[in-house]
C-alpha cells in the first residue's frame, strides 16, 4: 500500500517517489500532482490541500484509518464526505466533484479507491450498509483468475488484489474465488534473481520481475490483512526465502516476500526508486509499506532498521506529500508498536489532523475552551459590576452618614 497507486507499465518499470495519490490509467509515471483547480473549491471535509482528482478517496480513507488506529475520532463531516463519494452500485471513483449526480459511464470507478474506502468505513463505525454495498461490488468485479485489476475488467495485479483482500478481511467477507493461488503464481522462486518477491503482474512475455511495492502489498494480501495491522507473532525461523516450485501456500508467499523486503533494506535501511534517466532516490512510501509488511509477518526485528531510518528522514517527505504520507507513517508506527506522536521528534497525529477538519475530540475541546473563555469574560463583567455596585453602595452609605 503506497501513497501512489501506479499504472501497470509504471509499476513494472519503476516507482514514483513521494507523490501522494493513487494511480489511474490516466496518470503516467513521471507526471506531477496537479495543483488545485481554479474553478473548484476543495470540500471542507476533505483532508489535504492538493487537487483531489486522482486521490481524493484514497487519501481520505488513509487519513481516517490512521486516525482510528491511534484512537482519534474523525470529524463527522470528514466521514460524511467519504461516504458521499460512493456510487449507487457501491463503487467509488478516485474523486467525484459532483457527488449528488448519478455515476454514469464517464465516472471511472476503481477497485483501489473502493477497497480503501471499505476499510475506512468499517474502521469509523456506523457505515456498515455503505461498506457492505462496496464489498458486493468488489466481489462482482473479481477476475476469473482470482485477482483484481485497477478498473473492472482490467488484468489482475498484485497491488489491487492485495488491497481488495484487505477490504474483504476488514468487512469479514470472503471472495467467491480464492486470490491466493494467483499471488503464489506471481511469487518468484527463491533460487533466482529477486527470489521471494512478488511481481506486479507478468509482462507481455509472461515473465515476472521483482517489485518491492507489489511485494509489500502481496505479503499483506497473503496474510489476509489490511492497511491497519499489529505485529504478528514472532517467528522462530529467520527471514530467509525457502521452498521452490509453483505450488506455494499463502504462508510461504508471505514468508518469502517478507524475506525479500528484509534483504532489500538490510544495508541502507530503506528501499530505492528511480524514474527513467534519474538517479535512484530513497522511497519513503514503499519503505513504510515494507515495515508494515515485515511487522505483520512477525519480523519486527528486521523492521527496526528501516523504521529508524524513516524516523530520521521521512518527516519532511510527509509534510510535502500530505495526509496519505502522514497516514502511512502512522500505520508503520502502529504496526511496530511505536508511538506516532513521537516519531523522530514529530507528532505525526497532530500533523495529520492539521491537514483537514479537526477530529471530534479536538473540536469539542476547542469549543469547550472557547465557551470557558466566553464564560470567564461574562463572570468578569458580572464580578466587576458587583464590585462597582458595592463601591457605590459604600459611597452612598458614607454620604448618608455625613448628612446625618
Amino acid at each position: 500500500m503506497t501513497v501512489l497507486r501506479r499504472t501497470a507499465g509504471a509499476l513494472a518499470a519503476t516507482a514514483v517517489i513521494g507523490a501522494a495519490m493513487p494511480a489511474t490509467t490516466a496518470l503516467a509515471a513521471g507526471t506531477t500532482s496537479p495543483s488545485p483547480s481554479a474553478s473548484s473549491v476543495l470540500p471542507s471535509g476533505l483532508y489535504g490541500g492538493s487537487d483531489p482528482k486522482f486521490d481524493g478517496v484514497w487519501r481520505q480513507s488513509l487519513a481516517l484509518l490512521a486516525q482510528r488506529a491511534v484512537g482519534v475520532t474523525p470529524a463527522a463531516k470528514a466521514v460524511d464526505w467519504l461516504a458521499g463519494q460512493q456510487c449507487a452500485n457501491g463503487a467509488f471513483a478516485a474523486f467525484r466533484a459532483e457527488p449528488a449526480a448519478a455515476c454514469d459511464a464517464k465516472v471511472t470507478v476503481d477497485t483501489n479507491s473502493t477497497a480503501a474506502a471499505v476499510q475506512a468505513l468499517k474502521a469509523v463505525g456506523g457505515r456498515d450498509a455503505a461498506a457492505t454495498k462496496a464489498v458486493s461490488w468488489l466481489k462482482s468485479v473479481q477476475n476469473k483468475d482470482g485477482g483484481w485489476g485497477y478498473t473492472p475488467g482490467s488484468p489482475s495485479d498484485t497491488n489491487s488484489t492485495g488491497v481488495v483482500v484487505g477490504a474483504l478481511a476488514a468487512a469479514g467477507a470472503s471472495a467467491d474465488r480464492s486470490p491466493y493461488d494467483l499471488l503464489a503464481k506471481w511469487s518468484l522462486p527463491c533460487g533466482q534473481d529477486g527470489g521471494g518477491a512478488l511481481a506486479y503482474q507478468p509482462d507481455k512475455q509472461g515473465k515476472l520481475a521483482a517489485n518491492a511495492d507489489a511485494t509489500a502489498a502481496g505479503v499483506l494480501g497473503a496474510l489476509g490483512k489490511g492497511f491497519v495491522t499489529t505485529a504478528g507473532k514472532a517467528r522462530a525461523e529467520g527471514p530467509a526465502c525457502a521452498g521452490s516450485g509453483t505450488a506455494r501456500t499463502r504462508e510461504e508467499v508471505a514468508r518469502n516476500g517478507a524475506a525479500y523486503l528484509a534483504d532489500a533494506m538490510s544495508k541502507s535501511g530503506h528501499l530505492v526508486s528511480a524514474l527513467a534517466g534519474a538517479e535512484p532516490q530513497p522511497d519513503y512510501g514503499n519503505t513504510a509499506d515494507a515495515v508494515v509488511a515485515l511487522a505483520a509477518q512477525g519480523w519486527t526485528g528486521q523492521a527496526k532498521k528501516p523504521y529508524a531510518w524513516l524516523e530520521a528522514h521521512a518527516a519532511p517527505w510527509a509534510e510535502q506529500s500530505g495526509p496519505a504520507a502522514y497516514a502511512e507513517l502512522i500505520l508503520a508506527a502502529h504496526a511496530m508498536g511505536a508511538d506516532p506522536r513521537d516519531f523522530g521528534g514529530t507528532n505525526l497525529v497532530t500533523a495529520l489532523n492539521a491537514t483537514g477538519p479537526a477530529p471530534r475530540a479536538a473540536a469539542a475541546a476547542a469549543k469547550h475552551a472557547e465557551e470557558k473563555k466566553s464564560g470567564n469574560s461574562v463572570w468578569w463583567i458580572v464580578g466587576t459590576g458587583l464590585v462597582a455596585g458595592i463601591g457605590i453602595g459604600f459611597l452612598f452609605s458614607g454620604r448618608r452618614k455625613q448628612q446625618l
